[in-house]
C-alpha cells in the first residue's frame, strides 16, 4: 500500500486552514509534508498528528525550497491571512505572495506536481458587484493599508496563470472566503474569534462601522472539502469556494450572544480604511465543477467553533 501512495505538501500547512488539511489528506492515505516557519502558523496545530506519514519542515517559502521526493500535489496555502497579521507583517505578506509562489511554482514544475494556489475573496477589494463571480476584476486600492495582501494575492493569481500558459504548469487556483472553526487564533483579529471570545469572556463585543457590513462565513470542513475537490478536475482559472449565506456584522454578533449565553453588549468602533461593505461569493462554478457546496450552518458551525474556544481560552 505505501509504494503507491501519494505525497502532498501543503505550504503553511501549521495554519489554521493548512493543519486541517494536512488531517484531512493523512485520512485520505496521502503522505503529508507541512512546510511552515510559523509566522502566524502553529505546532499546536499538528501536535495530535501522529501518522509516520506527517513530516513538518520549518521552512520560510519566501527562500529557496529542495524537496527530494516525488510530490504529486502541492497546496500553496503559506500566508499571513487576517488583517491584523499583513497591516504587522506588510513585507512578509508581499514577499509570500511573490517570492514564495515563485518558489512553489518551480517546485511543481520540477516535480510534475498538481499545484493549488489559495487565493483570496480579497482580490476582488470592495466590491461593486454582488455577489462576486470569478469573472469580476474587483475594486482594490493598490497603496491602501489592506493593500500588501490583496495585490501579493492578485500577483500570486498573475504568475500562477502565467507559468500554466507559458510553462504547462499544471495548476489551480481557489478564492478562498470568509472561513472559520476550530485551530483559529484566539487573537486572529476577525469577527468570528473576536466575537467568540469577548462573549465568553463577558468583554464588550466590538463592531467595526455601524454593523450592517455584510459577510459570509464557510466551515472548515467545507472549505477543506472543496480544495481538495478542486485538485482533482482540470480547471486551471479560479474557482470561488465559499458559504453564500450573507449576514450581517450584527446578526453574527447576536448569534455568538445567544450561542454562548452571554450579556455582552455590542459597541462600536470606526470602519477600518478600505474595509469591504459586502462580500459574498457566487459559487455557481463550484457547484457544477466540483459539485460542491457547504453543509454546515453558519449556527451549527459556530456551536462546534465555540466548544473548541471553550477548551482553547
Amino acid at each position: 500500500m505505501d509504494s503507491i501512495k501519494k505525497t502532498a505538501l501543503v505550504t503553511g500547512g501549521a495554519g489554521f486552514i493548512g493543519s486541517h488539511l494536512c488531517k484531512y489528506l493523512l485520512k485520505k492515505e496521502y503522505r503529508v509534508i507541512c512546510v511552515d516557519n510559523l509566522i502566524t502558523g502553529s505546532l499546536k496545530n499538528i501536535e495530535d498528528i501522529k501518522s509516520g506519514d506527517f513530516e513538518y519542515i520549518n521552512h520560510n517559502i519566501i527562500d529557496f525550497i529542495d524537496i527530494k521526493q516525488k510530490i504529486d500535489y502541492i497546496f500553496h496555502m503559506a500566508s499571513p491571512a487576517s488583517p491584523i497579521d499583513y497591516l504587522q507583517l506588510p513585507i512578509q505578506t508581499l514577499k509570500v505572495g511573490a517570492l514564495g509562489t515563485h518558489n512553489v511554482i518551480g517546485l511543481a514544475k520540477s516535480k510534475r506536481s498538481i499545484m493549488l494556489l489559495a487565493s483570496t475573496s480579497e482580490v476582488y477589494g470592495d466590491p461593486l458587484e454582488h455577489p462576486q463571480r470569478e469573472e469580476y476584476w474587483g475594486n482594490v486600492n493598490p497603496i491602501g493599508p489592506r493593500g500588501v495582501y490583496d495585490e501579493a494575492k492578485r500577483f500570486a493569481e498573475a504568475i500562477t496563470m502565467a507559468y500554466h500558459r507559458q510553462q504547462g504548469v499544471n495548476t489551480r487556483i481557489v478564492r478562498i472566503f470568509n472561513t472559520y472553526g476550530s485551530n483559529m487564533r484566539i487573537n486572529d483579529g476577525r469577527a468570528i474569534p473576536n466575537f467568540i471570545y469577548q462573549c465568553l469572556k463577558g468583554n464588550d463585543i466590538t463592531a467595526y462601522g455601524d454593523g450592517k457590513q455584510t459577510r459570509s462565513f464557510c466551515y472548515i470542513d467545507d472549505m477543506i472539502e472543496g480544495l481538495y475537490r478542486l485538485t482533482q478536475i482540470q480547471c486551471s482559472f479560479p474557482v470561488n469556494i465559499g458559504n453564500p449565506d450573507e449576514f450581517t456584522i450584527l446578526q453574527l454578533a447576536e448569534m455568538v450572544k445567544m450561542l454562548t449565553d452571554s450579556k455582552s453588549r455590542v459597541v462600536f468602533n470606526l470602519l477600518p480604511e478600505d474595509d469591504p461593505k459586502v462580500r459574498m461569493p457566487d459559487i455557481t462554478k463550484a457547484k457544477k465543477l466540483l459539485d460542491w457546496q457547504p453543509q454546515v450552518k453558519l449556527q451549527e458551525g459556530l456551536k462546534k467553533t465555540i466548544i473548541w474556544f471553550k477548551d482553547n481560552i
